[in-house]
Formats: C-alpha cells, structure tokens, sequence
C-alpha cells in the first residue's frame, strides 16, 4: 500500500512526492525501496504489487524496476485501506484463486530483517492449516506509545506460548491516551497493531462478503475487468463508489477469527518527525541534524534541510527545524500532532 501523503512529514512529505518515496532515514534507500527488499526473499518480484495513487504510478515504476507496469494498480482517489486491499485481491483473484496474501505499508521502518521473514512465514504457515484465519502482526511495545492503535489478547496466552506464536486476538482498542497506554504496557498482554496483515484470498473475501457486501457487490460489477485492458477504465469509474473504511474498522475489528504474532523484529511506521527522532543519529548533544547545518546550543532538536540549502540553527531545545522546497516548518517537538492541522490553514 503506497497510496498516502504522509502529511506529519511536511514539509518533507508533500502531494508530489510523499514519504514513501523518500529516504528520510539516510539510509540511501527510500522507504518502499527498503520495503521491497524486506519481502524479496519471500515473494517473487512478478508477485509484488503495488496500490497507490495514479499520481505517483511513474515513481514507483522508477525506485522499483524490477516491476513491471501492469503491477501497480493505480487508485483515481484515496479511500482507506479497504478499498485498496479489495481491489488488490479481486486482481490477484483473477490470476490465483487459492493465493496467499501479505498486506503491508510501504513506509515502515524494521531493523531486523530475518526476524521480520521468519514471523511472516510462521503467518502462512498457520494460515496452511487455517485458511478462514485473519492474522495482523502485533508489536511488543516498547514505551506507552499513544500513536498506535493496540491489540488485546487472553493474558494466559502470553504466558503459555512461547515467543513469535500465534495467538487469538481478543479485541482491538483504539489509540489511547497516555495514562491508558501505560496501563497497556503494564499489563503485557497488549501489543502494537503494525498494520501488516497476512490471509488467504479466499479467507479475506469471505470476510468482505460478510462485512461489507455493499464493496463487494461494487467490485463483482466489473469481475471480467481485472486483469485486462479494461480494469482501469472500471476502478476510475467504480472506485470513488466505496466507502472511505479501513480495514480495521471494516473487517479486522468484526471478525471471529483474527489472530495475532507478537513480535520484535525492530518495527516503526516512522509516521512522525518525532518517531524518526527516535531512530536518528544524534550528536553530543542528542540534535538529529540532516543537511549542511551548523549547530550552536541547541539541545535534542531536529533540523532536517534538503540539499543545496545551508542553515545556521541556534539556541534551540526540543524544536523540529524542517526546509523542502520552499517550504519551512519550526515548532516545538511536542506540537507535531498539530502539523496536518497547520497544513489545512496553509490550504485555506
């Protein structure tokens, strides 16, 4: 899925070329290029596909070359992970009836790669024996993070199974305030909801028709399309029909049969400057400094400028300093979650 704007990364995020397509982490790798490696060894290349925008068909096409056009399915509007994911599988339906599928973002960040694998193919591994099943991967917090949403499981099971088991999730729970997020953590049967989902075609098409039949009727109206020259004339005039759902809330959140690995394979989705600060390199005095910057006094900031640009930053302690294209953000770190707001006034 690589259809976003990642907007909390403005103004390194932006309409024409957001996050996924960047590599704000200076790895020399942007986010959906490290996400393609990451499945490499479990997934062909003419097995990938890629659901975004139609804007940004052209980017994807040249940070992965190994794909082929007819592999990025092109979205004429953004309405949530459901829809994106329902047209993934009717297109894959039209080429594998009993395939297995893994769903996941293009712009997370894991550091341990082979752990990462091994979870995944512990997932088909179950789903071989349980094909109704809906899996999502959990994440074994690390702090009472607010920004995730959380997944509950029995405590019992937690301490019967070993660890990267599959468990059944007992209910989902929405992103919480701090205090709640503590108590999740504290409790220890409650792990970050990653948004990466594994399934059975059929097992997930099966779910659509139970919970939300008005999408699935949408997408039966044009079934001979997919896979021909005549899907994308379908999706363009169809697409903007569906209902703007996630698959949490649509699906995940309804099944009797959504399962869960809890895991540590070093997962972020780096959706905020402030995740990021988490991750970057930082000087002698805990500053992130990305770009030609020079550093006077200031403490556990961040100043990320793009290249061709120069800055001198003083006096600061916990801002975010952010230039790109003439566009230029300052703020506390601790107000980020205003940044999609602050966008909308730019707008207005």
């Amino acid at each position: 899925m690589a259809g976003g704007i990642g907007s909390r990364f403005w103004p390194l995020s932006k309409d024409n070329y957001p996050k996924q397509f960047l590599d704000i982490l200076g790895t020399g790798k942007t986010f959906i290029q490290s996400t393609y490696e990451r499945f490499s060894p479990l997934v062909p290349d003419r097995h990938f596909l890629v659901v975004t925008n139609a804007a940004y068909k052209q980017l994807v096409l040249e940070q992965l070359p190994m794909l082929q056009p007819d592999q990025v399915l092109c979205e004429p509007a953004r309405r949530n992970t459901a829809p994106c994911i329902a047209y993934a599988c009717y297109r894959i339906q039209s080429q594998c009836e009993d395939a297995n599928i893994v769903v996941t973002p293009a712009d997370h960040l894991v550091t341990n790669e082979t752990a990462f694998q091994r979870v995944i193919r512990l997932g088909f591994d179950f789903l071989a024996q349980q094909p109704q099943a809906l899996m999502t991967i959990g994440i074994k917090p690390s702090r009472p993070e607010t920004g995730y949403g959380y997944i509950q499981v029995e405590k019992a099971e937690v301490g019967r199974q070993q660890s990267e088991s599959v468990i059944k999730v007992l209910r989902f729970k929405e992103k919480p305030d701090h205090a709640t997020a503590e108590r999740f953590v504290a409790e220890g049967n409650f792990f970050w909801n990653s948004g990466i989902f594994l399934w059975t075609l059929q097992g997930i098409l099966k779910a659509f028709r139970r919970d939300l039949p008005d999408m699935v009727r949408l997408f039966d109206q044009g079934k001979a399309a997919f896979g021909t020259a005549a899907e994308q004339a379908f999706i363009n005039e169809k697409f903007l029909d569906c209902q703007n759902i996630s698959i949490d809330y649509g699906i995940m959140e309804k099944s009797p049969d959504t399962y869960t690995i809890p895991a540590d394979f070093g997962w972020s989705d780096i959706g905020t400057w402030g995740s990021l600060f988490t991750h970057a390199r930082k000087d002698a005095d805990g500053n992130a400094l990305r770009g030609k910057v020079v550093s006077v006094g200031n403490r556990n900031t961040i100043v990320n400028i793009e290249e061709g640009t120069e800055a001198v930053v003083e006096g600061l302690e916990d801002y975010l300093v952010a230039y790109r294209d003439h566009s230029l953000l300052v703020c506390r770190l601790y107000d980020e979650q205003q940044i999609k707001v602050w966008i909308e006034g730019l707008k207005e």
